[in-house]
C-alpha cells in the first residue's frame, strides 16, 4: 500500500494550497483517510480526516474555517483545500488511511508526507 502525498510548496500568509494524496495498492472507498502534520520539534498532531462518503468531517480547532477536506469520486484519493495560511501552519503534512469506517479512524497506512512552509 502506497499514500503519495502531493501539492506542497512555499507560500505567503493568507495564501492557498492544496494537497492531494492518492492510494494505491489497496482500495480505501469504505474507510476513513486523513491529514496529520508534524512542525519542526513538535510532535505529528490531527489536521483533519473524512469519512468514506466524504459526507461526514472532523477538523483540528486551529484550522476549522480555513482548511476543507474532501475526496474524490473514486474514493481512493484525499485533499486537503488550505487557505488564509499563517506561518504556525508551517510543518510537514502526511495522509493517511486505515480500516475504520467511521470518524475519528485509526490509521494504519501514512503516507511520504509533503512541506508546507508559510511566510510571514
Amino acid at each position: 500500500v502506497q499514500l503519495q502525498a502531493s501539492g506542497g510548496g512555499l507560500v505567503q500568509a493568507g495564501g492557498s494550497l492544496r494537497l492531494s494524496c492518492a492510494a494505491s495498492g489497496r482500495t480505501f472507498s469504505r474507510n476513513v483517510m486523513g491529514w496529520f502534520r508534524q512542525a519542526p520539534g513538535k510532535e505529528r498532531e490531527f489536521v483533519a480526516e473524512v469519512n468514506w462518503s466524504g459526507v461526514l468531517t472532523r477538523y483540528a480547532d486551529s484550522v476549522k474555517g480555513r482548511f476543507t477536506v474532501s475526496r474524490a469520486d473514486t474514493r481512493n484519493t484525499v485533499y486537503l483545500q488550505m487557505n488564509s495560511l499563517k506561518p504556525e501552519d508551517t510543518a510537514v503534512y502526511y495522509c493517511a488511511a486505515g480500516m475504520s469506517t467511521s470518524i475519528p479512524g485509526n490509521y494504519d497506512y501514512w503516507g511520504q508526507g509533503t512541506q508546507v512552509t508559510v511566510s510571514s
